[in-house]
């Protein structure tokens, strides 16, 4: 009973961080995400509001995200495909 009541506050917190990780990843590895990221930045790059070394940096940033994601994603469907 005791273990039970010191560990209940610990489990929360890790479930919250959990959960915290998972979205984080989302947002960072999420194809459609980026690339609505990406059509954004090229909108905002064409309208003048942005520099053109900012649009570089952020649209290199985008693109490794993206080819990351498109990575992690065939990972996923190899092993998917390896269980059935």
């Amino acid at each position: 009973m005791l273990h039970k009541l010191v560990s209940a506050p610990i489990n929360l917190v890790i479930k919250i961080g959990e959960k915290v990780k998972e979205e984080a990843d989302k947002e960072l590895y999420d194809l459609p995400t980026i690339q609505q990221k990406l059509i954004q930045l090229q909108m905002m790059y064409e309208l003048g509001e942005i520099p053109e070394a900012a649009y570089k940096a952020k649209e290199e940033e985008l693109i490794i995200r993206y080819e990351m994601a498109k990575r992690m994603e065939m990972e996923q469907w190899e092993q998917m495909t390896k269980k059935k």
